[in-house]
């Protein structure tokens, strides 16, 4: 604009964009914060007819007036307090039944700007909206708590006389096969491969998980199945006597020949296989197992453990009693007919047939086209949908009295959408009915908002707004190890953008709980992806997995992972070093005697930060700066401040960090309580002094900072 115009020359617009102009100094955005949180929404989950207050904050005396808009009504915010930095603002609503979405318009002079989940914006966007879905309300003990997965087979042996034995039966075109070293590398077709990890096994180890600091066991799936990952469930009502407890032991392996073939019926391989026949059909068996079960969550629960479950309901395997396509079923006393063996079955209507072909009928309908997983079929059988509520609630009851379901691919359930929303909407009030305090946790690839609407998952599994973004950031890979892209590695802003868009797809209670992984049994291991290698163990090699691996960046996504919103959740064996391409390689079993001892006590360090700081576990987040190769945020609530730091570039750095914005006082002090690079890790405190809202870090090469402030800060 030409200045030298003298103002009653100036048209309006003119006169207005000076005015703004002239503004660009005073009116501080940064400023401008909102969440979910128990500081900002009061109560944080309110029940329905509740009236609910909705707080915000502006800089000190930097705004006219804030309006909250919900559901299209304009509603003046009060001011309710201040202190040296902020402004609070406070505005009422009366809560009904029905979901609330809201966002905030923000006025200083003829500036308007509005603040949504995202923040600051300059328009307004519904699908940032802010939501409350009256009701609706999350475990508290799973907020921020610390999970630790468990693939059982591969974790520890604590009873080998429930081993499955080489030639015990027939699956996916070979006998069983029994590993008798324990350190030997997955097959590439290695799902009838057996290392003999147990329940007992994980019973035995439960003083070095209690001592890590692990709060929640996660198992993948226990019940009776052929496979060693058992994602193939042949019996829901039972835990598989191979990793539970098999008292009964009677029958005979699948004979060879002299030329090492297997003697048995090529069309029912399995009719012959009566060992396996008696370990997993014999009720002493079956029941024994439940018992052991039982006891292990008692056990567990009285060292202040959790327990969730694996819960397969999308598709079920076809070793299943309910088709019996392997007739392991069909002699054995006490069971009914499969639907496979039998047109007479009472689990016909379980499954679709597309022949009436019987008996042993092979047209039926398999999840993604496999045979060996029968998809379930709901839609047209109310005594299956009626019966997996049973399961359901069964296991989150007495006498197992789990603490919740993860569940398995959970949006590809039923034939439609609509269906699959119905029956998570059953699913949750049965749980909830049987266990009010119970997890449902699902796993979801894609945008979980519609499911996240307080009527049926409680949260996910976190790739999009966790798994994801890291990977990229620390190591350029995709999560299979399957891509390499250099513009995405030490990218913040990515990083910064995904996560803006991919958090707003949950609420905070829900986001609270999400299960924020480095690894699963799905993708690599995240110390192989540190290597920026692309491979699968069936294209590099199993050893090459080993091999380029960067503990630096390593730790510093566990430091990621111990400091961002949800429930941290190791992959066991992560916190020991262990490597591995994508499914079956990432399967490798735990290095007991060859553990990683720096890593365990690093894990251990900041899980005990993580659980000693309630603002990591329930507070605020707030994007604080980033660069190339830089990012840096801040936890924060009532109490406590924290800032994180990561440079993942290989040279030191001096950053400056506007702590004022986490509500820091001028000329505080915080100090620096860990810190990791390529050194190793640190706990020793290095104290510094707020300048000006400001501190200033020297950040060494690939290195992780964690601060904290050393004096209350008053609301």
């Amino acid at each position: 604009m030409d200045l030298n115009v003298h103002m009653y020359q100036m048209s309006k617009a003119m006169k207005t964009q000076l005015y703004l102009d002239n503004l660009t100094m005073i009116f501080n955005p940064q400023a401008l914060f909102s969440d979910g949180t128990e500081r900002y929404r009061i109560p944080a989950e309110p029940k329905e007819n509740d009236y609910v207050k909705i707080r915000f904050r502006a800089g000190r005396e930097n705004i006219d007036q804030v309006f909250l808009i919900t559901n299209d009504i304009r509603q003046k915010m009060e001011k309710i307090s201040n202190d040296r930095l902020f402004d609070y603002y406070e505005a009422g609503m009366q809560l009904d039944t029905q979901r609330v979405e809201y966002y905030f318009e923000v006025h200083c002079g003829p500036l308007v700007c509005y603040y949504n989940a995202t923040g600051v914006a300059d328009h307004v966007d519904p699908q940032y909206h802010f939501w409350i879905k009256p009701g609706f309300s999350t475990p508290s003990w799973a907020k921020g708590a610390v999970f630790y997965q468990i693939y059982v087979d591969r974790f520890f042996n604590g009873d080998t006389s429930n081993d499955v034995e080489t030639d015990e039966y027939f699956y996916i075109g070979e006998g069983t096969e029994k590993v008798e070293d324990w350190n030997k590398y997955p097959a590439q077709m290695g799902v009838r491969e057996f290392y003999g990890g147990d329940i007992a096994g994980v019973w035995q180890k439960l003083d070095y998980l209690q001592d890590l600091g692990v709060e929640v066991i996660y198992f993948n799936p226990i019940f009776v199945s052929p496979s060693n990952h058992k994602y193939d469930i042949q019996d829901y009502d039972y835990i598989d006597p191979h990793i539970g407890k098999i008292v009964k032991d009677e029958g005979e392996l699948l004979k060879r020949s002299e030329q090492g073939n297997l003697m048995c019926d090529p069309a029912h391989p399995n009719k012959n296989a009566s060992r396996y026949i008696c370990r997993v059909t014999d009720k002493e068996n079956l029941e024994a197992s439940n018992q052991f079960f039982a006891d292990f969550v008692e056990e567990a629960h009285k060292r202040g453990m959790k327990v969730i479950l694996d819960g397969v309901f999308n598709h079920c395997g076809s070793f299943n009693k309910w088709l019996d396509r392997e007739c392991i079923y069909e002699d054995a006393p006490g069971y009914e007919k499969g639907a496979f063996v039998s047109q007479d079955s009472p689990y016909r209507s379980y499954f679709k047939f597309w022949e009436e072909i019987w008996p042993y009928n092979t047209y039926y309908d398999g999840w993604w086209g496999h045979d060996t997983l029968p998809k379930l079929n709901y839609e047209e059988s109310d005594e299956l949908f009626q019966y997996v509520m049973h399961i359901a609630r069964k296991w989150v009851s007495p006498p197992y009295n789990v603490d919740g379901w993860r569940l398995d691919v959970a949006a590809d359930l039923g034939h439609s959408a609509e269906y699959n929303h119905f029956f998570w909407r059953e699913f949750r009030r049965n749980v909830k009915e049987a266990n009010p305090n119970a997890i449902i946790l699902a796993e979801h690839y894609g945008d979980p908002k519609d499911w996240l609407s307080g009527d049926q998952w409680d949260t996910v599994m976190n790739y999009d707004a966790f798994m994801e973004p890291i990977t990229w950031f620390l190591t350029g890979v995709e999560k299979h190890s399957d891509e390499f892209r250099g513009d995405m590695k030490g990218n913040a802003d990515a990083f910064f953008n995904s996560m803006r868009h991919f958090m707003t797809r949950f609420n905070t209670q829900s986001l609270q709980i999400a299960m924020n992984e480095l690894s699963n049994h799905d993708h690599s291991r995240f110390l192989t992806r540190t290597n920026s290698q692309v491979g699968r163990t069936n294209t590099r090699g199993p050893e090459a997995a080993n091999q380029g691996i960067d503990k630096a960046v390593f730790r510093q996504a566990v430091m990621i992972q111990m400091t961002w919103p949800g429930a941290p959740t190791l992959y066991y064996g992560d916190e020991a070093g262990l490597c591995g391409w994508t499914d079956p390689d990432n399967r490798r079993a735990y290095p007991w005697g060859n553990e990683d001892k720096d890593l365990i006590e690093y894990h251990k360090v900041l899980i005990s930060l993580h659980k000693e700081c309630q603002a990591l576990k329930t507070g605020s987040i707030m994007f604080l700066h980033g660069g190339d190769n830089l990012i840096c945020y801040g936890r924060f609530d009532e109490k406590d401040k924290v800032v994180v730091i990561i440079n993942r570039d290989e040279a030191e750095r001096e950053i400056h960090i506007p702590v004022w914005r986490l509500g820091i006082k001028y000329q505080s002090r915080m100090a620096r309580i860990f810190r990791t690079d390529r050194e190793g890790f640190f706990d020793e405190t290095q104290m510094y002094v707020v300048d000006n809202g400001y501190i200033h870090v020297n950040c060494p090469g690939v290195s992780g900072i964690i601060l904290k402030n050393m004096e209350d800060t008053a609301y």
